[in-house]
This record gives C-alpha cells, structure tokens and sequence, in this order.
C-alpha cells in the first residue's frame, strides 16, 4: 500500500479503532465519574458533614427502593409525566403556530411585540398562585404552568427560524413559479426545522420543571410532591431521591430527543 493509499484511509482505519470506540470510551469513563462522585459523597456522609445535610447514597436508594416498593414511586412518576407531556405538547404547538404566524408576518410581529414581551418578562412562578385559581389544584393547573414555560422557548425559536429564511433563497424559487405552499414547504419549514428542533429539545426539561413547580406549590400527587413533603419532615434522603428521579427522567428524555434531532436533520451536513 502506497502513502498516498494509506493517506486516504479515515484516522479510525488506521489506528484500527472501530468508530464506537469513542463513545464507549466516553461511557465508560462517565460511569467511572459517577462511581467516584458517590463513593465521595458516601465516605463525607458521617464522616466529615452532617447526614442531616447531604444525606448518603445508600440513604436514598433505601428510599427509592421503599417508594417503588408501595407503588409511591410509580404513581408520583406517572402523574408528573402527564403533566409534564401535557404541557409539553400544548405549549409546544401553540408556540408552533404562534412562532410560525408571527415571523411570515411583519405587521403582526410589529403589533404585539410588546404584549408578548411583557408576558415573556413575568417571572412564571409569579404566575402560578393565578394558574391555580383559575384551574384548580388538580392536573390542569400543572399542565397550564409547563405549557406556559414551553410556549415562549418554542415561539421564540420558532419566529427566529422563519425569520432566518434567506431572502435569496425565497426570490429563487419565486422566480421559479413556486406557489406559497411549495414556498413553505421546500424553503421556509426546511430553513426553521433547526431551530424548531432546538426549541423542542430545551423545552423538555423546562416542561418536567413546570409541572414540578406546579406540584410544590399545591398538590397531593407528582415528584413535585414527594419532594416538598420530605422538606417539610426534614427528610434529606426524600429530597435527593426525587431530585435523583428528575435527573433520571432528564437525562433519558434528552437523549431521545438526541436521537430525534439527528435523524430528523440528517439532511444536513454535520459540522467538521
């Protein structure tokens, strides 16, 4: 084989590396990070601070075990999650269609900029006490407040997008005797599906942080619950134990929407 043949080949044919070498090299060193991380939290728990404080691993896979056991766990997780999915699917489509409408038209962008700019500057667990008045401490009240939170990310990324449209492109296929639909369809949704997708993607775990604020606030079911009730009794092993299940519950749903992300978008030249 000649240098040239030889420089032609991809770095991981050389080295004789298979291409998901790397990721399994990440993973493992992220397991063996967390591993470190626990074994020092277990060792400081006792030792050096105060169980009261920052409780102990062993403390709060008792208590996950003892949730999942009754059922509390199962249940708490299923309510949260219909909140959240709730007010991840309304949010999402209003701020869609919203986003969308707005930024194809410059004289409705115009006129209720600064409505939406006033809403968008509320603090949103400012607006939670009102959410509960007007639907109850039931379900609805969380879905309206993850909906509410989804809404301005996914408008916000929405607008952008179609805003970001170039011009150039759109005179092309005009020129071309595109119609509005085929305008649409072949330039405009294309160009915005990034920045859509982006907005989706962060959405997410503002959606499960909504319906958990709900959930504090008032409520008798949800992580959110289980989390305010061991703060009430003290109980910092009930705390990190749903803390321990929303970072669970994020990280699996982040890397779904990973893989959505990339197959929706593998039209797209990937970034050297």
């Amino acid at each position: 084989m000649s240098v040239e043949q030889a420089d032609a080949l991809p770095a991981t044919a050389v080295a004789g590396a298979a291409p998901g070498d790397h990721g399994l090299r990440y993973l493992a060193a992220q397991v063996a990070l967390l591993v470190l991380l626990l074994g020092a939290w277990q060792a400081a728990s006792g030792r050096w601070i105060d169980p009261f404080y920052i409780s102990s691993p062993s403390a709060v896979a008792a208590k996950l075990y003892g949730w999942a056991v009754d059922g509390t766990l199962l249940n708490s997780f299923l309510y949260t999650f219909q909140a959240m999915a709730g007010g991840f699917i309304l949010g999402s489509s209003l701020g869609f269609v919203v986003g969308f409408t707005l930024g194809r038209s410059h004289v409705l962008a115009r006129l209720l900029d600064p409505f939406i700019t006033a809403i968008y500057c509320m603090p949103k667990i400012a607006l939670a006490p009102l959410l509960i008045m007007w639907f109850g401490i039931g379900l609805a009240s969380k879905v309206a407040m993850a909906a509410l939170i989804v809404f301005f990310l996914v408008f916000l990324n929405t607008f952008a997008g179609v805003r970001d449209v170039q011009a150039v492109h759109l005179q092309s296929v005009r020129i071309m005797g595109a119609s509005s639909w085929q305008e649409l369809r072949l330039v405009v949704i294309p160009s915005a599906a990034a920045w859509v997708l982006t907005g989706l993607k962060v959405s997410v775990p503002y959606a499960l942080i909504g319906a958990v604020v709900g959930e504090l606030i008032s409520s008798n079911r949800g992580i959110g619950f289980l989390i305010g009730q061991a703060s009430g009794l003290f109980d910092t092993a009930g705390v990190f134990a749903g803390l321990t299940v929303l970072a669970l519950t994020g990280i699996a749903l982040n890397s779904l929407l990973k893989r959505v992300e990339k197959r929706a978008l593998r039209w797209k030249t990937p970034t050297p």
